[in-house]
């Protein structure tokens, strides 16, 4: 079969659309969601003696690994807004992305065109990077079996428009009746369908279908002549049957709910006081105060403040952190990561020690240790770093009552947005978009327009109480940000007690 560059490959897909939304055609949907091996040896011609002639190239100056990441992901939208779907569209991305390392270097190539003339030159490219003896890649590859985290029973793109519209229609239709405060409401169908290939100059050869999705839903309430607005969503690496009646009524009742306190919510004092994040979605404190600086690339340029805290105390016994791959249908799960390693569970934190890094190939052989899986990048367009997967802080001995009725007056933090951090010295401040006043040992006024601010690792060994009601972020629609990267992830957490942060509020 000839090998199919990227203008064909566009020309074609283009021709099969209609009203902006993509319309593949049957040829691309041959490969069973299952069993995705050889999808890009049957529709792109990319052998294994293509390759070996590849990666031949990207070593050609002497670099001690090299490897080739395919990527072939076919993204769609549905956009409802003013009571009727005004925008569908879609996009392709193809091509493939040529690493070459040396020690702990880096050269990196990528083209749009899967034809033998530009993947070598991209992989002379990455190939400067180098300067010694040639070496060579394996003489052959082994394809290992990974566990499938993201099942699927049929393609997103063998869903038709029709059955995606009403889904968005329900959503708005649900969210009005709700509420006669409700004046607007957005509503958004995202699905991805990424395939990947990679492969190694150390021999793996491994391929990973991977879905993502969300449906979200953003309203604007009106009372008084005065105007607040809420949203929420819901989705991961989920089959499209996932998005049940339901699940809208759910997505639907708690966005509307999230909107219509802000009415009531009030700003809390500032100052230094204890503060109880609640369990799910304040994750997010979690992954970007202390799990970035965890991440072993940090940690090697000496950047973060755990680079020497290995083995060392860091949290109370009854904390642990986990960075985990293997939870079916998270949005931050993998069946491997972006250099063709095995997803696994790593524990950060084990019982108030720092017991290991994130880890990527280059990190790995730095500190001596296996990789963990976490080795990621946005596309092909981009190199690996390593990354956070779905970062959790498991449930612990209290109950969220006992945490809440300690606390004699702070705040209980239910959401944040808007947070920025800075890696190395792990200082932070979020936003909090849903909360409450805890006022001797009860939740009362609902709170808004107020920031936190505070250290994460001093946060981490300040955390005094964990309760057992450990939950994820359900969510499908956020991204992580990181060297001008942005990949999907998950975070969790149970109700905890942070002793003391400092609150920008009221004199704040």
């Amino acid at each position: 079969m000839d090998v199919m560059t990227r203008r064909s490959f566009v020309k074609s897909a283009s021709a099969g659309t209609a009203g902006g939304a993509w319309v593949l055609p049957g040829a691309w949907l041959q490969s069973s969601p299952a069993a995705p091996s050889g999808y890009f040896s049957s529709e792109f011609g990319i052998s294994d003696e293509l390759c070996k002639k590849v990666l031949a190239t990207a070593l050609a100056k002497g670099g001690d690994f090299a490897d080739l990441f395919f990527e072939h992901t076919i993204r769609n939208y549905v956009i409802l807004e003013d009571g009727k779907v005004n925008r569908a569209y879609g996009s392709v991305a193809l091509g493939v992305g040529i690493r070459t390392v040396k020690g702990d270097q880096v050269g990196y190539g990528f083209t749009q065109e899967l034809h033998e003339k530009s993947m070598l030159t991209a992989a002379a490219t990455a190939a400067t990077i180098a300067g010694g003896s040639t070496q060579g890649p394996v003489a052959a590859w082994h394809s290992g079996k990974a566990q499938n985290y993201y099942p699927l029973s049929r393609l997103y793109t063998q869903v038709p428009l029709t059955e995606k519209l009403p889904l968005v229609q329900s959503a708005n239709d649900k969210c009005f009746r709700l509420s006669p405060q409700i004046v607007k409401v957005n509503a958004v169908l995202s699905d991805e369908q990424k395939r990947i290939l990679i492969v190694t100059s150390d021999g793996a050869r491994v391929e990973d279908l991977q879905p993502n999705s969300y449906l979200s839903v953003s309203v604007t309430a009106e009372k008084s002549g005065r105007r607040e607005r809420a949203g929420w969503n819901q989705g991961g690496r989920k089959d499209f049957s996932f998005y049940t009646p339901a699940l809208v009524d759910e997505l639907c009742q708690e966005a509307v709910q999230r909107v219509l306190v802000l009415f009531e919510a009030q700003k809390p004092p500032a100052g230094e006081m204890p503060v109880v994040l609640g369990p799910g979605v304040t994750g997010i404190l979690l992954h970007e105060a202390i799990g970035h600086g965890m991440e072993a690339d940090f940690n090697r340029k000496k950047i973060s403040t755990y680079a020497t805290m290995i083995g060392k105390k860091v949290a109370e016994p009854f904390v642990s952190i986990i960075d985990d791959g293997t939870q079916e249908g998270m949005v931050g799960s993998l069946n491997v990561d972006d250099e063709g390693t095995a997803t696994q569970k790593t524990v950060l934190v084990d019982k108030g020690i720092l017991s290991s890094y994130m880890h990527d190939k280059i990190s790995a052989r730095f500190y001596r240790v296996k990789p963990t899986g976490n080795g990621r990048r946005e596309s092909y367009e981009h190199y690996v770093q390593p990354r956070m997967r779905n970062t959790y802080m498991p449930a612990g001995p209290a109950t969220p009552e006992e945490v809440i009725r300690s606390v004699s007056k702070g705040i209980y933090v239910k959401d944040v947005s808007n947070g920025q951090v800075k890696i190395g010295e792990g200082d932070f401040a979020f936003y909090v978009s849903q909360g409450q006043m805890i006022e001797n040992g009860k939740l009362t006024a609902p709170i808004k327009d107020v920031n936190i601010m505070g250290n994460g690792p001093k946060m981490l060994a300040n955390v005094t109480m964990v309760a057992n009601d450990l939950q994820f972020y359900r969510g499908g629609a956020g991204m992580c940000g990181k060297g001008g990267q942005g990949v999907s992830v998950g975070f969790g957490q149970p109700t905890i007690l942070v002793k003391s942060m400092t609150v920008g509020g009221l004199n704040g």
